[in-house]
């Protein structure tokens, strides 16, 4: 099966110094996968030097005249920048060119391009940000993590059906477990946008589980977890922050003296597998779920070890076909909504 992959070479902290290094990466591991890279065709041609010609077979520049800043407000990014290396990456996609996007760029200019371009799948309000995160017996998928500060409850339940289809398609879990992201576990507890959201939930086909507490995210209670993006984005920077402070303080201790860095050769095995465990940029790649065609968002300060899992996640989705398994589940929920 071949895939291609639409890039936004220009978006991100690092544009091409890091685009081009996980390109390439990638087009080395994975032959069957085609690129098509957006942005200045000269500057990326340069750059790209022989590896154009070496992997012409798979490699492709389409030109933008434009770049998205990380700066840039929404409204002029989607109005004054239509020939954007974002834009047209997007583009791609929607004239069915490529079969996903992946960008590094200013999130709120993605995402409102993508909703633009794309349009959300009939029945979904609005497109939710996800992504993985470790937790004990393997991951859990978290949304919103940003696209919406504020929700309604029956926005929570869309993004409870749409991480719920994204773990049964990509994990093969047939009936994933459902959390809504809460201060306590007790029904008394939390707003009445969330108790609403919990009785929608509950009433649907949806294993649901309950409330969770943010520490329950990481002790696989729940397969996905949902929130506003408010609370989902504080939540998972939150989780990286702890991440790179453990390593680092690990780190720490093993140099204090000569003992400790003895026992840190003895222990490095060990160590290394639990770093690559906790890294963050194993997780990089999150999705944009819920519009007509996949858009991966990359960090934007990834480097080429995260970006290139950014591609490998769009990759996967195009495999498992997420959009359309999310539209027929849409579907088959508003049907029996309708029945009633």
């Amino acid at each position: 099966m071949t895939i291609t992959i639409a890039i936004d070479a220009m978006g991100g902290d690092h544009g091409i110094d890091v685009v081009i290094p996980a390109t390439l990466k990638m087009l080395q591991q994975e032959p069957s996968l085609k690129i098509i890279l957006t942005g200045a065709e000269d500057l990326l041609s340069k750059k790209l030097g022989k590896n154009l010609k070496q992997f012409s077979n798979q490699l492709q520049i389409k030109n933008a005249t434009q770049i998205v800043e990380m700066d840039d407000l929404v409204s002029h990014a989607l109005r004054s920048k239509k020939d954007s290396s974002m834009r047209v990456a997007i583009n791609l996609v929607k004239h069915g060119e490529a079969d996903a996007c992946v960008s590094a760029g200013n999130t709120g200019a993605l995402l409102a391009t993508a909703r633009f371009v794309l349009k959300t799948i009939p029945g979904i309000d609005r497109p939710a940000i996800t992504t993985a995160v470790p937790c004990i017996g393997g991951y859990t998928h978290m949304l919103d993590l940003g696209a919406n500060i504020d929700c309604e409850p029956e926005h929570l339940f869309q993004f409870a059906v749409m991480g719920t289809e994204l773990v049964k398609t990509i994990y093969n879990i047939n009936n994933p477990k459902v959390g809504l992201l809460n201060i306590g576990e007790e029904e008394i507890k939390g707003n009445e946008q969330i108790k609403k959201a919990a009785t929608i939930i509950s009433e649907s086909p949806l294993n649901y589980v309950g409330f969770i507490e943010g520490d329950d995210i990481y002790q696989g209670k729940a397969d996905v977890v949902v929130s506003d993006g408010f609370i989902g984005n504080i939540a998972l920077k939150s989780s990286e922050g702890v991440a790179k402070m453990v390593n680092q303080l690990i780190k720490d201790a093993f140099y204090t003296n000569v003992f400790t860095k003895f026992a840190g050769l003895i222990a490095m095995p060990v160590m290394r597998s639990f770093r690559e465990k906790i890294d963050p940029r194993r997780y990089n790649g999150a999705s944009l779920l819920g519009l007509q065609g996949i858009v991966i968002k990359s960090h934007g300060s990834a480097d080429v070890v995260a970006y290139a899992n950014a591609i490998k996640i769009g990759m996967l989705e195009v495999e498992k076909a997420v959009p359309s398994q999310i539209g027929q589940q849409v579907e088959r929920l508003l049907t029996k909504e309708a029945m009633k």
